[in-house]
């Protein structure tokens, strides 16, 4: 659940970052993409943390 949840801020994120910097279409697609994949690992780790935590 973390994971999805991370992935879809981290492209809002990404999206909003490079639409406030001027870029076109595809930069905003590429920062979205990058983003969610970094939101996506944040999300992974977070959610092998919180269960390793409560084992």
């Amino acid at each position: 659940m973390f994971v999805i949840v991370f992935t879809l801020i981290g492209a809002l994120m990404g999206a909003l970052n490079a639409k406030k910097r001027g870029g076109r279409m595809p930069d905003i697609l590429q920062y979205a993409v990058v983003y969610a994949l970094i939101g996506a690992l944040i999300g992974l780790f977070a959610t092998i943390f919180i269960h390793r935590a409560s084992v």
